[in-house]
């Protein structure tokens, strides 16, 4: 038995980190191949204004698998490296 189901095919981390990067390096302007995933934010030009954007990438693509994805900007904080917004990203889509 398969998991396709529509859209609601489940994600797993790999797929998830793979999405984060995508998107960080649409925004950073850089190979998703150059972004490590236990590098900070801070350390690969990623500010304030990036996060928010990488955040709205993010409920957008990932809405396509859980409806209304949302990342709460109380928790953007929490969220210093890729590493951090994968697992963040994991468990919210658990929890779903």
């Amino acid at each position: 038995m398969t998991a396709d189901a529509g859209t609601s095919s489940p994600l797993d981390r790999a797929a998830i980190l793979a999405i984060v990067r995508e998107q960080l390096g649409e925004i950073l302007e850089k190979s998703p191949d150059d972004i490590a995933e236990d590098v900070p934010f801070s350390d690969i030009g990623a500010d304030s204004l990036a996060l928010i954007e990488l955040v709205e990438a993010l409920e957008e693509n990932l809405s396509a698998y859980v409806a209304g994805f949302h990342i709460d900007d109380e928790d953007l904080e929490g969220l210093l490296s890729v590493h951090d917004a994968v697992e963040y990203v994991l468990v919210k889509l658990q929890a779903a």
